[in-house]
């Protein structure tokens, strides 16, 4: 395996339900160990929610990905919500033009890098997540 990746929710959903993107987020969870921000299982339970509203989603897929989700969370390594993720949240929204759940997001990553993002990967399917974390100094790559 490679190094450790910073996934955010929108990396993660396509792992626990089929999603055009889910292939890429396979072959990047096959090379990548997790990494993530301790109010992402929320979210993606959000996304998974909204999929099944949406009849995206099966309840039996939603059963599926609930599963896989649980799977995933015995793997991944947990970024806490400390004061040092909410101050470069709140710097992140101003200086990206993020919204909240992405600045923490960003924020968890910087945290878990030691604000040190060179080299370091991070793993979304958000575009505008992307480019901030590009501009952040990370290797960001699209899921």
């Amino acid at each position: 395996m490679s190094n450790v990746a910073f996934w955010d929710a929108s990396a993660l959903v396509p792992l626990c339900a089929g999603q055009v993107s889910s292939s890429r987020a396979t072959k990047h969870y096959n090379n990548y160990p997790i990494v993530i921000w301790w109010g992402t299982p929320v979210e993606i339970a959000g996304a998974l929610a909204r999929l099944v509203r949406m009849q995206q989603l099966t309840p039996g897929e939603l059963a599926k990905a609930h599963a896989m989700l649980l799977k995933l969370a015995v793997e991944w390594s947990v970024i806490d919500p400390v004061e040092q993720v909410r101050r470069r949240a709140l710097d992140a929204i101003g200086q990206y033009s993020l919204r909240a759940a992405d600045a923490l997001q960003l924020a968890a990553a910087l945290e878990w890098c030691q604000g040190r993002p060179q080299g370091k990967t991070f793993l979304t399917a958000d575009h505008r997540l992307r480019q901030a974390a590009n501009l952040a100094g990370f290797d960001a790559k699209t899921v």
